[in-house]
């Protein structure tokens, strides 16, 4: 049996704007009703390369195809398939927010677009919202219902460039779910963002962008597995405890904890490199508080990859 064609290709990618090279060779697939996820630290160039493949930019070189269509040569046809959640909520501040969710919808041609605008402003807890000038409107509430227009027409693609920002916590989580029931239904998404937990929670196939080119990508698991085995989580009572601690430890890859007074090694997972490190922290008195195996996480794996790993 043949496999199935990607929805989004990409080959050999490039983009310069005069001498800064933003895009240095990028490749990637996107296939059918997954959930691309792509990484990146700030100007690594991942709106970039969205505002490429959703024609709002042309590359220099290369070739990216949405839906078997080439996003240069077909624009119009890849326009069609496609809805975008940019970084700035793209909504009318003189409508309501009803008003915007139908006008989406007469502009797409939709049939039932009241109903499906109900339907969306109930999913996104803007109901009782939904006869107010968009003016008047939250931040939060500005971006989902930027996110719920996006959603008009059920595109087959669906761009998301970092989509929760602004958003707290409850509605971070709704958003979620809205996303992977829109995979399940068969919707590719494919998503920016600058929050690792995002990633880890959403993502079938994650892809770091670092320097202009792809520098790892598979699954969550695929990218952990690129990391130090055994990582140990050591917490001191005290601030003198902690950098005699890192003192003594020097000869390991040592990252910040999960407080102030706590940090990370990594180690090759051994039970030598276990005892090797309470050995020396024993025969120096270090008093450790906490020493416990710890679980890599995508921040472990995304930093590491990227070489940010701190020694600090």
């Amino acid at each position: 049996m043949n496999k199935p064609a990607p929805v989004i290709s990409v080959q050999n990618l490039t983009k310069a704007f005069k001498d800064n090279k933003v895009l240095k060779g990028v490749n990637f697939t996107v296939n059918k009703g997954s959930i691309f996820a792509l990484l990146g630290s700030n100007g690594a160039g991942k709106t970039t390369i969205v505002n490429i493949l959703t024609t709002l930019m042309r590359p220099d070189s290369g070739k990216a195809e949405i839906c078997g269509c080439d996003v240069v040569e077909k624009g119009s046809q890849v326009r069609k398939s496609i809805s975008l959640t940019g970084q700035f909520a793209a909504v009318d501040e003189m409508l309501t927010g009803r008003e915007n969710l139908r006008i989406i919808g007469a502009l797409r041609n939709l049939q039932g677009r009241k109903e499906t605008a109900d339907t969306l402003l109930e999913s996104f807890n803007l109901t009782d919202a939904a006869n107010r000038l968009v003016a008047h409107y939250s931040g939060g509430m500005r971006r989902r219902l930027d996110i719920a227009m996006s959603m008009v027409g059920q595109s087959p693609v669906v761009f998301l460039d970092e989509p929760t920002t602004g958003l707290d916590p409850q509605n971070r989580l709704a958003m979620w779910e809205i996303v992977k029931s829109m995979a399940d239904s068969g919707t590719t998404i494919f998503l920016t963002t600058q929050y690792l937990d995002e990633a880890e929670y959403l993502a079938d196939h994650i892809a770091v962008l670092h320097e202009g080119v792809i520098i790892a990508e598979g699954t969550l698991d695929d990218l952990k597995e690129k990391l130090p085995q055994g990582i140990v989580q050591l917490q001191f009572g005290n601030e003198q405890e902690l950098q005699r601690a890192k003192s003594l430890l020097g000869t390991y890859k040592i990252r910040k904890g999960e407080n102030e007074l706590s940090v990370n090694i990594h180690t090759n997972g051994s039970a030598k490199s276990f005892a090797d490190i309470l050995n020396k922290l024993n025969n120096e008195n270090v008093k450790i508080l906490k020493f416990a195996p710890k679980q890599p996480t995508l921040e472990d794996a995304f930093l590491t990859l990227i070489g940010e790993v701190s020694h600090e």
